[in-house]
């Protein structure tokens, strides 16, 4: 998979308006980022908690060897390529943004809006 394809996947719009909760669209944003990265942080630990117990009590790997594991290039790599996806998944709703302020919006709730004029 490419670079420009895993980031497209990964901050793939969504159809429809964004849905407002707070006063600003600032604080929308804050909050969407962090969400996100909480989402994604919480998956994470869980699979590396389950991975790590697992490796431990069957002897295969312990802890310390863990946290003293240094990658290859090619795993740097591939570690790189998911950290761009990761930042691309975070800062979506900046993306969307910046699109918005370029395109135009035919979502059903523009048009009904437009016809309801």
């Amino acid at each position: 998979m490419s670079i420009q394809m895993a980031l497209a996947g990964a901050s793939a719009k969504p159809t429809g308006k964004r849905p407002h909760f707070l006063e600003s669209w600032e604080a929308e944003r804050s909050m969407a980022i962090a969400l996100s990265l909480a989402g994604e942080l919480v998956v994470t630990r869980q699979r590396l908690d389950t991975l790590e117990r697992l490796l431990a009590a069957k002897g295969i790997v312990s802890r310390d060897e863990i946290e003293g594991f240094t990658p290859t290039k090619a795993e740097a790599a591939e570690r790189g390529l998911w950290n761009q996806e990761f930042l691309a998944r975070v800062l979506r709703v900046v993306q969307q943004e910046a699109e918005a302020l370029t395109a135009t919006d035919d979502s059903s709730e523009t048009i009904a809006e437009e016809l309801a004029r």
